[in-house]
């Protein structure tokens, strides 16, 4: 029985980590996308005075994301 080197102990672990870690980074776009399209959308409803617990409820956004991105406009 022969033992792996550390070398191919690290590749392996490197090669383990490329297909969730592309998944990942696919994702994270996907969702800086998303957040782009919901920014002026929350900035609007919070205008309009929806409470912050029910953009939270709807989108999933931290609270203190949406105070901030609805701040963001008045700068």
């Amino acid at each position: 029985m022969t033992q792996k080197t550390p070398a191919e102990l690290r590749a392996e672990a490197e090669a383990a980590l490329k297909g969730p870690g592309q998944r990942r980074i696919k994702l994270l776009a996907e969702l800086e996308a998303i957040d782009a399209e919901l920014r002026p959308l929350i900035r609007e409803a919070r205008r309009m005075e929806v409470s912050i617990r029910r953009i939270t409820d709807l989108t999933a956004v931290a609270p203190n994301t949406v105070r901030a991105w609805a701040r963001s406009e008045a700068e």
